[in-house]
């Protein structure tokens, strides 16, 4: 297909997500967020209509935005989450989920979550990634933490999207490696591995990462455009179910694919908003001219 017909068919599609969904939060020429509860916004979506979603559900550990339930309760809740995604995803769409850990009494310290979803979703697990971090909480009684789950989930596990040579690692230790006169690494890079370090979002006094916002759970951007990049193609709709602070938003518009991010938390919005609009429009193909809401 054509790839100007191809982004006229996904701005045609994304126009219909925004129609159903009605008045947003706010809106750019590469999607819109909605200060809405996300099952009451998935439920608006058409089916098969969304490409990747990439999202970092609530943990359920006494976060400032989330209401604390109980272990079975909470896995229910986000089993009906992943399922109301896997509804809008795209037949040959994908699902990146962050989540961390939970403790619970008398079984574990730190129980990764996506373990307990594994019967309890639609989506093929492709791989699980671990991204892993120097920053965190130091422990005297057992290991500090420094990772969380990055769980690749796909709706067909013989067609998804999968882009190599966009995240290819160029730190290669001997790239001028022959066999048989011939290289025996790729010129990009090489192939990247399934435990990703990259550096979380940090506060405190001089010690403040540059893209820091007052949501105290941010999604890093790094991280973000790895998964864009390597899990999506351009012109794709990209799903933040649980947007936050709107770290997915925004690297979207920065690798030129359109979003539709959900959040309940009103301030929230708000800096998501105002991250957008310090980002800027600059849409190369210029096909989608929209007002601000």
């Amino acid at each position: 297909m054509d790839y100007l017909l191809y982004l006229c068919i996904m701005v045609q599609k994304l126009a219909q997500i925004i129609d159903c969904l009605g008045t947003p939060y706010y809106q750019n020429e590469y999607g819109a967020i909605y200060c809405m509860d996300c099952r009451e916004g998935l439920a608006k979506i058409p089916r098969a209509i969304v490409d990747s979603t990439i999202t970092s559900p609530p943990y359920n550990i006494g976060k400032e935005y989330e209401q604390q339930m109980p272990v079975d309760a909470y896995i229910e809740w986000l089993s009906g989450v992943i399922k109301d995604v896997y509804e809008v995803t795209d037949a040959n769409g994908s699902l990146l989920l962050n989540l961390g850990y939970l403790s619970i009494d008398g079984k574990a310290k730190a129980l990764p979550i996506p373990y307990l979803l594994w019967d309890k979703i639609d989506f093929f697990l492709q791989q699980e990634i671990v991204w892993n971090y120097s920053a965190g909480v130091a422990c005297k009684k057992f290991l500090s933490p420094r990772n969380e789950k990055i769980c690749w989930y796909v709706k067909n596990q013989d067609c998804y999207t999968f882009n190599l040579d966009a995240i290819r690692d160029p730190d290669v230790l001997y790239p001028n490696q022959k066999k048989n006169g011939k290289l025996r690494c790729n010129t990009i890079g090489k192939n990247p591995s399934d435990v990703w370090r990259i550096a979380k979002v940090t506060s405190g006094m001089n010690r403040s990462s540059k893209e820091r916002t007052p949501h105290p759970a941010q999604f890093p951007e790094d991280l973000v455009t790895r998964m864009i990049k390597g899990f999506t193609n351009e012109g794709d709709i990209v799903l933040d179910p649980f947007m936050g602070s709107g770290t997915v938003a925004a690297v979207a518009m920065d690798n030129d694919r359109f979003f539709i991010g959900f959040e309940v938390v009103e301030a929230y919005c708000e800096i998501a908003r105002q991250r957008l609009i310090e980002r800027g429009l600059d849409n190369k193909y210029d096909l989608f001219r929209v007002e601000r809401v």
